[in-house]
């Protein structure tokens, strides 16, 4: 979705919180309220204390309750402008990349490079093409993010309190996601764990990073030697206990053994090696999601890496036997 002409809102604003939109943090109940709105506008407006629900100042994860008045003052936002269109490759490719759907819930096999959502130059994302693809569904939310480059499966609540429900197992640590992550060197076979408190932090440039610091949050991530290509690299599996922003990406790097491909976090020297060996993008996959839905039955979900990728471990499995 794209936004062309902004206006000035002149008023303070009074939304009411309605009982299915109970439970939601305050900062994903803005954007949903606030179309057009950055995100970034809308976290600092958090800040600064101009959002208030019940008349007091609020933090972005507090939970919002049925009944809940939340003051929005006056704020520039857009209008709507005309969405860019799904191409027809784009379409056929989302449609072919459900691996699961029921009345409440769709998972996709997300490719790399495509963001989840617009925004930061970014004009369409998989929600705004999901929603153009399937203008019969009258809610299409994200339930988590996985990063543009960042491949595998993603899930898509299609009601309300689906969303609800899968936020509180996130929470919970009741969702069990899997990923594989293909990692410079040998990952040593004792490594099982990797418990480093991660830290959100801007540098004087203006890219925002994560970084392992005793003042940020508790981080967990397990992680299973999949298959060795020699002393080159290693293919494992890596289950976050906890869900913070590049998480697997910083524990690798934080145990010797970065992403390979990740231009963040591991050097370029070794991104030039493997990206002649055919290996151009990040090499991490959301491989598989466990979950119990709500009327008790548990979803298991995977998906299996993209052809090109598959090929390529194939070749340097023959190039670098374990």
């Amino acid at each position: 979705m794209t936004y062309t002409v902004e206006h000035e809102q002149q008023r303070v604003r009074y939304l009411e919180v309605e009982a299915d939109q109970a439970g939601q943090r305050v900062d994903n109940f803005l954007r949903t309220a606030l179309k057009g709105v950055p995100k970034s506008m809308i976290y600092r407006i958090l800040r600064k204390g101009e959002i208030r629900v019940n008349k007091k100042r609020v933090k972005p994860d507090t939970r919002l309750e049925s009944g809940d008045r939340v003051r929005i003052p006056p704020i520039r936002t857009a209008q709507r402008g005309e969405a860019v269109p799904v191409g027809q490759g784009l379409a056929h490719h989302l449609e072919n990349a459900i691996v699961y759907e029921s009345d409440g819930l769709l998972v996709l096999d997300k490719p790399a490079g495509l963001a989840v959502h617009g925004g930061s130059g970014v004009t369409l994302g998989l929600i705004e093409a999901l929603r153009q693809v399937r203008p019969e569904c009258r809610f299409l939310e994200l339930v988590h993010r996985l990063d543009r480059d960042t491949s595998g499966c993603i899930m898509v609540a299609k009601k309300r309190s689906m969303l609800r429900y899968l936020h509180a197992a996130l929470r919970e640590h009741k969702v069990r996601k899997i990923y594989q992550a293909l990692v410079v060197g040998r990952w040593p076979a004792r490594c099982k764990r990797v418990d480093a408190p991660l830290q959100r932090m801007e540098l004087k440039s203006g890219e925002r990073i994560v970084r392992v610091d005793p003042a940020g949050k508790p981080s967990t991530t397990v992680f299973n030697v999949v298959q060795r290509f020699a002393d080159l690299a290693t293919l494992v599996e890596a289950r976050p206990l906890t869900g913070r922003t590049h998480q697997i990406r910083v524990h690798t790097q934080f145990a010797g053994h970065p992403i390979v491909g990740d231009s963040k976090y591991t050097p370029d020297e070794h991104n030039d090696r493997f990206h002649s060996l055919g290996l151009r993008r990040l090499m991490l996959h959301a491989a598989r999601l466990e979950l119990v839905l709500p009327e008790g039955e548990t979803l298991r979900v995977a998906a299996p890496l993209d052809d090109a990728t598959a090929s390529a471990l194939r070749q340097l499995a023959v190039e670098y036997p374990q």
